[in-house]
């Protein structure tokens, strides 16, 4: 009994866990040249920091994940580092720092959400009476200013028109609409857009660079396309992508993350939907179910599909877009070809239609087969001339698929 006593060695203490910064924070920009697809606001506040002619209040208004609070910190930044106003901080001051690790005195960022009350507000206004403790200007940043009551912004109408001389704010907010015109009139107004594409796809590439990361093309397009215009969103799904890939990443790694079809076998079912195959539809639809993707999902990638070829059909110089695949140009060309713009039309309607009843569905595999089995049995209506001239009965008692 003793021996086997020996033999059971003490528990060892776990190693302490490194802490990782994920890329949303590690690539957050500290100047206003990193700061991208925003150029109309990068060049205003660099012309406005160099010429002295910034104003005293500021309101960031956009989507999520467009530079919002960001703006605000390099601003911040911009105007207290111990070298400026400069619109390229240096990042080593004394001043840089304590803002960098949010310990500055003279920079107060406040949650509106938390702190909605007019109490809140007249702690601000009493303490914008006096000077900043270490720096050039205090600045108050703001941010979902929206989420304030209306006592509050009432409170801080008058102290937002004329204030000290020392104070700064700067107010970020994703629905300006909730933002009384009496704050929006004081202010000066910047809307950040939404990034595109080619963009994002540029900037993951040379992440994906830094952190040794391969990367294919597609893959990166497919993260793109999901972020919608989204910075942030973009970098967690590209930070998801690197770990399920282990510093590869794939576009069918991608898909399946993303829950998304694969993109032949998505013009295969659309195919064989405008030809009335119900079999070989359900085939390929339960193909896409075994895989992972989502019915809603699914939709929605018919629904892109068929927007697309809408658009096709109109501009066919959309077909030469250097971020397509080879494949999809060629089958993309194929079918705006052979279908018009009314079964296009008719297509986009019930698949909108769908995709309300797939959200509500308790079984929404099911319904999903439901509507494919509809769609299979759509025939292309005849044209009005056709009608009066008799030529059409014949198509709706034969009801011929649209190819």
């Amino acid at each position: 009994m003793e021996a086997a006593l020996k033999l059971v060695e003490p528990l060892k203490a776990p190693p302490p866990l490194e802490g990782y910064r994920v890329l949303a924070r590690k690539y957050r920009p500290s100047q206003l040249n990193q700061v991208i697809g925003q150029d109309f606001l990068v060049e205003t506040l660099r012309r406005g920091i160099e010429g002295g002619r910034l104003g005293h209040a500021f309101i960031l208004t956009g989507i999520r994940g467009t530079g919002k609070t960001t703006t605000a910190r390099i601003i911040a930044r911009s105007l207290n580092c111990e070298k400026g106003p400069t619109p390229e901080p240096c990042g080593v001051c004394s001043s840089c720092t304590a803002i960098a690790q949010d310990r500055s005195m003279d920079v107060i960022e406040i949650d509106a959400a938390s702190r909605t009350s007019v109490d809140d507000v007249r702690e601000i206004i009493e303490a914008s009476r006096y000077k900043a403790v270490s720096s050039r200007y205090k600045i108050y940043i703001i941010d979902e200013v929206h989420m304030l009551s209306k006592s509050a912004f009432n409170a801080l109408l008058k102290t937002l028109e004329e204030p000290p001389p020392h104070v700064k704010f700067i107010f970020a907010t994703t629905e300006i609409q909730k933002v009384p015109a009496t704050i929006l009139s004081r202010c000066v107004r910047f809307d950040l857009k939404r990034i595109e594409s080619s963009t994002l796809s540029h900037y993951f590439k040379t992440i994906c660079a830094q952190e040794n990361v391969t990367c294919e093309d597609e893959a990166i397009a497919l993260i793109a396309k999901a972020a919608e215009g989204s910075v942030r969103d973009g970098l967690s799904l590209l930070d998801q992508a690197i770990t399920y890939g282990t510093s590869a990443v794939t576009a069918p790694q991608v898909r399946q993350m993303l829950g998304l079809s694969d993109q032949g076998a998505l013009f295969d079912l659309f195919q064989t939907l405008m030809e009335g195959d119900i079999l070989k539809s359900l085939e390929t639809l339960r193909y896409f179910y075994q895989e992972g993707a989502d019915p809603v999902r699914v939709l929605e990638d018919l629904l892109d599909l068929t927007h697309w070829l809408q658009c096709l059909k109109i501009n066919p110089s959309l077909a030469q877009d250097m971020t397509l695949t080879a494949e999809k140009r060629h089958k993309g060309i194929e079918l705006a070809t052979s279908l018009s713009i009314p079964a296009l039309t008719r297509l986009w309607q019930i698949l909108l239609k769908g995709f309300e009843e797939v959200k509500r569905a308790p079984a929404p595999q099911k319904a999903l087969e439901v509507i494919v089995i509809r769609l299979t049995h759509l025939a292309p209506l005849p044209s009005l001339h056709e009608l009066l001239n008799g030529e059409g009965i014949d198509s709706l008692e034969k009801k011929k698929p649209y190819l």
